[in-house]
């Protein structure tokens, strides 16, 4: 965003004014065709310049939330990257996941990062997980223009609201309609298998590893379904990214902690192919 600044690297006036908490509408005033949503394109579909992220899961449990992704993006029929990284730490108590058209989602995910640290060091505060979810709204609003173009970006966030001490999911359509979701969720290419999985499996009182189980067979339902969402890669050690947030903040699952739990999902596979199934009682 260095663009952003004026001659010599210094702040323009308009960084100083009292009225700009937001990072986008500072930068909307001083560079526009910096944001996403502002740029030119050819006319027509562009769409295939750019791979798709495919499958998200989120999930809370007791004291937190979780989120997952598959590694897989695609062009076409054709396997673009095989261990994208689709999940974004936001701030401290909260986290992006991104859908869509992967190069305007991870652009979009850094600028919200931006955007929510340059508020807290302005206002001397972090924003609230609600402003968190409608200023992600407005962005996405912006992007209209690129999105009616093919270039459609769905984001995911999830957060630790520390008032109500409990882990909130919140979900868009691609003209910045904000939903919060209760209990689960999941986007993508592969959302409705996930989903799916995640309506058998999910339980009020799972704890964190639980979880993490949980979303690991979601997305191996996915995968198991729709061709553009990437399962275990147990050759090449490509494993599911999983962030967890609690009152603690922000973690990424260690590598290992997730691939021993891969490993478990994808051995109960070995047995039973359609994966476990859910309790009656």
């Amino acid at each position: 965003m260095s663009e952003a600044f004026g001659i010599g690297g210094r702040l323009p006036a308009a960084f100083m004014n009292p009225g700009t908490s937001s990072f986008i509408d500072f930068l909307a005033q001083v560079n526009p065709d910096l944001l996403p949503g502002r740029r030119n394109l050819p006319q027509g579909d562009s769409s295939h310049l750019t791979p798709d992220a495919t499958t998200i899961v989120a999930l809370t449990f007791p004291g937190g939330v979780l989120l997952a992704g598959d590694r897989r993006a695609t062009s076409g029929n054709v396997i673009a990257n095989r261990d994208m990284d689709k999940l974004f730490r936001a701030d401290e108590f909260s986290a992006v996941a991104i859908a869509g058209s992967a190069g305007i989602g991870i652009e979009l995910a850094r600028l919200f990062q931006v955007e929510l640290e340059h508020y807290e060091k302005r206002e001397g505060r972090p924003l609230s997980l609600e402003g968190k979810a409608n200023r992600l709204a407005s962005m996405i609003r912006g992007n209209l223009g690129m999105a009616l173009q093919g270039f459609v970006v769905v984001p995911l966030l999830v957060g630790y609201d520390e008032p109500r001490g409990e882990g909130r999911i919140f979900s868009y359509d691609p003209v910045g309609g904000r939903y919060e979701e209760h209990r689960y969720h999941s986007i993508g290419s592969g959302s409705v298998y996930a989903r799916g999985s995640l309506k058998k499996l999910y339980r009020d009182d799972l704890s964190e590893e639980g979880a993490a189980l949980v979303a690991l067979q979601a997305l191996y339902d996915a995968a198991d379904d729709d061709s553009a969402t990437g399962g275990p890669d147990v050759h090449r050690r490509i494993y599911p990214l999983v962030d967890v947030i609690t009152d603690d903040g922000h973690r990424r699952l260690p590598a290992d902690e997730v691939a021993e739990l891969a490993d478990t999902v994808v051995t109960g596979r070995s047995q039973r192919p359609d994966g476990p199934t859910a309790p009656l009682s």
